[in-house]
């Protein structure tokens, strides 16, 4: 088990084919055993949610080999690397009416899904709407702070990737998935049983001139400083 973690968590690709059987080299059958039950639980489960894959998808057993070599390099791919995220996703799907087999990208977003509502975030489309809300009428607002917000977490994620969007120019499809990234970001942070602070308004930085004096005081002591002549 701690090997497929470790090989989801580092991308490993080669380790990933050779976990799943997917390759010529030869496979640890103790690794081999614990990564086709873990995959043989999760498809079980899923079995007995969409009945109808067991006579369409998955009928032939070599279709079922296949289909979980690339639900492993989905995961992989996509950073579901542990059984919280699992079951966040056998949540989502349980919620879901359709009677046939999830994509593996459907059950990802599950999985992602079902993570951020255990976290009270919303889901990665509901936080784009609320940042093209706050696009829209952040001039309204004395101050980022004084918007309508839902929660801390959304202040932080939002106006993070508005000023991100601000400063590099950001298309529309990089905005989305900075917010994913952020997403992500807070979610660790709130599981990790850290506290979001609330947004808090800046107190504007004011800059008082110096008198002629001072002024021209304080430019013999730089030069001072700096060894510079006057």
């Amino acid at each position: 088990m701690r090997n497929l973690v470790a090989a989801i968590q580092n991308r490993d690709a080669g380790a990933l084919a050779r976990i799943a059987g997917d390759s010529n080299h030869p496979v640890d059958r103790g690794v081999h055993e614990d990564v086709e039950r873990l995959v043989d639980i999760l498809f079980s489960n899923l079995k007995q949610l969409f009945p109808a894959s067991v006579s369409t998808a998955l009928r032939d057993p070599r279709d079922e080999a296949a289909a979980k070599r690339q639900w492993i390099a989905a995961f992989a791919e996509n950073g579901i690397a542990n059984k919280q995220q699992l079951s966040a996703g056998m949540k989502q799907a349980r919620a879901n009416g359709s009677p046939f087999w999830p994509s593996p990208g459907q059950f990802i977003e599950w999985c992602k899904e079902g993570e951020h509502r255990a976290a009270g975030l919303p889901s990665d489309e509901e936080l784009y709407d609320m940042f093209k809300l706050y696009c829209r009428d952040r001039g309204m607002y004395d101050s980022s702070e004084e918007f309508p917000w839902e929660s801390p977490a959304c202040f932080h994620m939002v106006t993070a990737v508005y000023n991100q969007m601000r400063s590099f120019n950001l298309s529309d499809s990089e905005c989305r998935k900075r917010l994913a990234d952020e997403q992500r970001k807070m979610s660790r942070r709130i599981e990790s049983g850290e506290v979001i602070p609330p947004p808090r308004k800046q107190i504007p930085h004011l800059h008082i001139p110096l008198s002629n004096d001072k002024g021209l005081d304080r430019i013999a002591e730089i030069r001072r400083k700096h060894g510079l002549r006057s």
